[in-house]
């Protein structure tokens, strides 16, 4: 499954959860339902930073690249020299 659609699957069952959680008057049932909703949310949340932090590493790799005069079979050691910087910087 991609990211989209693991996001968008998420989207949904948390629309889903939230609709039938709205119905509820047992305090039970709603607090079992809200704990729930909870670790969709928190499921998404780190989906959605996994993913920017992957866009940021892939532009930081970029440029190191071009700051390198863009040499060819180098774009592995780039990756993980951008990584290292970004969780350096996270770090601090």
């Amino acid at each position: 499954m991609s990211p989209r659609s693991d996001r968008q699957a998420l989207e949904r069952q948390l629309e889903r959860a939230n609709r039938l959680a709205s119905g509820i008057s047992d305090q039970t049932t709603y607090q079992r339902l809200k704990a729930f909703v909870d670790e969709l949310t928190e499921g998404l949340r780190r989906l959605i930073a996994a993913r920017r932090s992957k866009q940021e590493v892939r532009a930081r790799a970029h440029e190191l690249w071009e700051q390198n005069g863009r040499p060819s079979g180098r774009d592995l050691e780039f990756w993980l020299r951008a990584e290292r910087e970004l969780s350096e910087s996270e770090n601090e």
